[in-house]
Formats: C-alpha cells, structure tokens, sequence
C-alpha cells in the first residue's frame, strides 16, 4: 500500500513538472485582444484573449471579441498586446483578416516581429476524460493583463447552435444553421471566466492546441463572477480555425 501510494506522488509530481513545462512554453505565445484610442481613457479597453498561430504575424481568438465598428475617425485601432519578448508588455496595430461568425472564430494579422506560435493538434482525437488546459486574462483588467492557466478535463463533446447576441442577427444564415443542424463543441470542467473568451484550450502532454475557449454560461452578474464562479465553459475545436487558415487571406 505505501509502495503504491509513493508511485502514485511520484507520478502526480511529474505530472505537474510537465504541466509546468508546457505552461513556460504556451504564455508567450498567449495575447491580449482590445482597442487602443489615444484621446480616451483608459485608452486601451481589453476585449479578450488570443494566441498566435501561423507564421508568428496571425492571431487567433473569437470573432465575438472583435469591435463590431471602429471609431476610426476618432483614431481607435484594434491591437494586440503581448509580453513576449526581453522588452516586456508590447502593442501591435493588427487587422481582421478571415472571420468564421457561424462557428466565432477569427484570424487576426500582426504588425511587426513574428512571436512564437503554437502547435495544432492534429493527430489523435479529442476524448472525453482527456486532461486539458488554458491560458488567458480571465477578468480582464480586474486581475491585471497577467496570464493565467486553468486545468481540468473535457467532461463532454456535445452538439450546439451559437446563436446570435440579439434578436436582430438572426438573419437568413443564421436561421438557416439552426435549421440544418449544429456541430460539436467541448465542454469543460473547469470554469473559465469573461476575458478567457478567445485563449487556447491545449491538452497537456505536448501543449498542442486543441479548441478555442469560445463561452461561459454565467449564473452571477459581472461584480459576483469572482466570488461565486458558477458558470459552463465551452471551446470550439480547433478543426475550424485549421479551415479558416486554409482559406487565402488578404
């Protein structure tokens, strides 16, 4: 018995070294989605969370993340920041470049140097009970524009319809996906809050991506999140985003 419960920490113990590993390798690559306008304040607003993909220069995150109109005229541009890098926190002017509404995905591109990107998984497939994490700004600016990572597993695969933010985006499309059916989404066991919108779901083996955290189904208001944490995380798998990218962009 205390032969087995000796394998049983040791295992855990390297578990969590893995896990710490793989976090180290993931943060830098995790980045924060807003919009910057210099005659405002707080000039920078934070919207959600990204990760680099691609070729270092594209980001993705959730297309519900994204400013529906820019105050351009009043010099409001979409940004990205990140902390990748010896010179600390940076800004990136960025652009939407594809936007996938009916499944809330978006691809973003960067200017500037490229940051390290993350893997897409791609071989084995998604199961439920399989260890996962995510990296993200839970919160936003009430934490600080620090990343944090939750753990937990995927507790089901399950069919869903996102449906529109109001009653005036159902449209033709829309109506006609509900009609047609849905796809399959992951639900979490662990709770991801508003600001995770957009951050990368990653098993935790080898840190490859495997889902975009997309929603939270919150019981509390805004104020009460923190203090009472009920809500249902899901994440759009990554297969989507893949599509996306496959696509030409501009």
């Amino acid at each position: 018995m205390a032969a087995w419960i000796a394998a049983s920490t040791l295992l855990a113990g390297a578990a969590s070294a893995e896990l710490a590993e793989v976090i180290e390798r993931v943060k830098p690559s995790v980045v924060v989605i807003g919009t910057y306008q210099l005659t405002r304040s707080p000039q920078f607003v934070m919207r959600g969370t990204g990760f680099v993909v691609g070729d270092g220069r594209q980001v993705a995150t959730n297309s519900h993340v994204l400013p529906e109109v820019l105050d351009t005229a009043a010099g409001e541009t979409l940004v990205v920041a990140s902390r990748a890098g010896p010179s600390g926190a940076q800004q990136r002017s960025a652009r939407a470049v594809a936007v996938d509404k009916a499944h809330d995905i978006a691809l973003l591109r960067i200017d500037g140097q490229a940051l390290p990107a993350l893997t897409l998984h791609d071989s084995a497939p998604v199961r439920e009970g399989q260890s996962i994490a995510f990296t993200g700004f839970p919160i936003g600016s009430v934490l600080g524009l620090t990343p944090v990572t939750h753990r937990g597993i995927i507790s089901a695969i399950t069919p869903i319809v996102l449906p529109g933010a109001n009653a005036r985006q159902l449209n033709a499309r829309v109506i006609q996906q509900i009609r047609s059916g849905s796809f399959d989404v992951y639900q979490l066991d662990a709770t991801a809050y508003p600001g995770n919108s957009g951050g990368p779901l990653y098993e935790v083996g080898r840190g490859e991506v495997i889902g975009i955290i997309n929603m939270v189904f919150v019981k509390e208001n805004k104020e009460s999140v923190l203090s009472k944490p009920s809500g249902i995380s899901f994440a759009i798998p990554i297969r989507f985003l893949r599509e996306l990218m496959e696509k030409p962009n501009p």
